[in-house]
């Protein structure tokens, strides 16, 4: 294959990439919560009933934020439910997944997972079946000091410090026919205006997000947008845009070319977001929060039929998926100046990088990838000028072999690559034109010669990281010699 030539400089950067765009997302939905984090009958629960197995595995992902309760979950979700002692808690029938909801996982109970692994508190108001007051009332729960009716109440539970949650979205998805509360747009701008007031008027601190566009497939896409964000002015921080991708049509190229449409919905949202804001004179940017994304197109199962943790939409993940996952997160960092929070959906069990199965657990190959890109995340994203080789694909139009995104860390270069092809290997010169490449620090790889190659509970070590030998520098330049499918994440010293 003819070699493909990356050139970057410190003088074209992006902007700051924001650590949250490496967060999770936690729904009372499937196996997530019950048999997932949350499992006293487990071998590896501790004495809060949580898995210490699945959160070492979590802890290694290192999100600095995790999303919490739902998802279309929430729509139906009243909080106070959730809190006070676990056996008078109400056992109800839960609506969106059609299961059954015990509440013995609450709002004090996420907090302490939240402590235990450094996680960012994301709440998540109804704004479904719930009210204003609801969520107001839920704020002054987790955020104001003893002295007033619910933060009494938390105080009561065991919990007298405040949690000080510093986001909370306004909703999800509520642009969706399946969402229970779903109406016009202005109907829910108007319920959301009104719940921003009042949640800020008991913690000004709290960052929003209002319920953007959940799918570019529903003809309300964008218009939506336009309608909340002109209604809501500066009362939102941020705006919400889901994407869930697949191989539908087994077609391995194809799907690997998804980037250009994850780009694309970036922008467009982006643009809306600008528009309104100079339509209107505000000062104030209003940013993205990516709250869900992830590949899922195998299991569509979502009927819980009454069941408690029932098992629902539990993806088994393979390399094409994991270098689709990449091409996510190289997305979210060519576009750092606009994209400030990501969430994948979800963090076990339920299209998970992580699933259990009784006392067992399963790495999946998105874990991998997952890790290679948060544990280098620190620093400056750059823009990249990609010269080589592309080909045509039939969704998505012409794309390059070579998906790239790089972070510029003060005397480091964290460089992250995919070699699309599904037969040739790939030689790839990246160059910091205003710097000298001094060495590798340290490289990693994901690759099989199999798109479909996938770990199971028997054998974990099919798609994973390994160190990677093919990068080396040549002059000012770091040379990179990519198998066929596979995905490379190297850091280099820089003087």
């Amino acid at each position: 294959m003819e070699q493909t030539t990356i050139t970057l400089h410190s003088g074209f950067p992006v902007g700051p990439v924001d650590p949250r765009i490496f967060g999770g997302f936690l729904e009372h939905m499937g196996r997530c919560v019950y048999e997932g984090v949350y499992d006293p009958e487990c071998v590896h629960a501790d004495a809060d009933g949580l898995r210490t197995d699945v959160l070492g595995a979590l802890d290694r992902l290192d999100m600095p934020v995790v999303r919490y309760p739902g998802g279309n979950f929430v729509s139906g979700y009243h909080w106070q439910d959730g809190v006070g002692p676990v056996d008078e808690r109400p056992t109800l029938r839960e609506l969106a997944w059609s299961s059954i909801e015990t509440n013995h996982f609450g709002t004090d109970e996420f907090m302490g997972l939240c402590d235990r692994l450094g996680w960012t508190p994301m709440m998540a108001v109804n704004l479904g079946t719930g009210s204003p007051e609801e969520a107001r009332n839920w704020v002054e729960y987790c955020n104001s000091p003893a002295g007033t009716k619910y933060a009494d109440l938390r105080a009561t539970n065991g919990n007298p410090e405040p949690y000080r949650v510093p986001l909370w979205c306004l909703g999800n998805e509520m642009d969706g026919p399946w969402q229970l509360g779903h109406g016009p747009a202005e109907d829910y701008a108007n319920r959301a205006l009104q719940a921003a007031r009042m949640m800020k008027n008991v913690d000004r601190s709290i960052e929003l997000v209002a319920s953007g566009s959940s799918m570019v497939e529903l003809d309300s896409y964008l218009e939506w947008d336009r309608v909340v964000l002109e209604y809501l002015g500066t009362a939102a921080d941020y705006i919400s845009l889901h994407r869930y991708v697949g191989n539908q049509n087994d077609d391995t190229a194809d799907f690997l070319a998804v980037t250009n449409a994850i780009d694309a919905q970036i922008e467009a949202v982006d643009a809306m977001c600008r528009y309104v804001q100079a339509k209107q004179k505000n000062w104030r940017r209003t940013h993205l929060a990516f709250d869900e994304w992830n590949v899922w197109y195998k299991n569509m199962e979502m009927n819980g039929a009454g069941q408690v943790a029932p098992h629902l939409i539990e993806e088994r993940y393979n390399l094409e998926d994991a270098l689709v996952v990449a091409g996510f997160f190289n997305s979210f960092i060519r576009h750092a100046d606009v994209v400030k929070i990501a969430n994948i959906a979800q963090i076990v069990n339920v299209i998970a990088p992580i699933q259990t199965r009784g006392d067992d657990m399963l790495i999946q190959s998105i874990f991998h990838v997952f890790e290679q890109y948060s544990t280098r995340r620190a620093g400056i994203s750059l823009r990249p000028s990609v010269d080589g080789p592309e080909y045509q694909s039939p969704s998505y139009g012409s794309v390059d072999v070579i998906d790239t995104s790089a972070i510029l860390d003060t005397d480091q270069l964290h460089l992250f690559v995919t070699n699309r092809s599904l037969d040739q290997a790939a030689p790839v010169l990246a160059t910091l034109a205003d710097h000298t490449i001094e060495s590798v620090v340290n490289a990693h790889i994901i690759n099989a010669d199999d798109p479909k190659a996938e770990n199971t509970f028997e054998d974990q070590s099919v798609v994973a990281a390994r160190p990677f030998d093919g990068a080396s520098i040549s002059g000012d330049g770091l040379v990179l010699q990519l198998p066929p499918l596979s995905t490379v994440a190297t850091t280099v010293a820089l003087t």
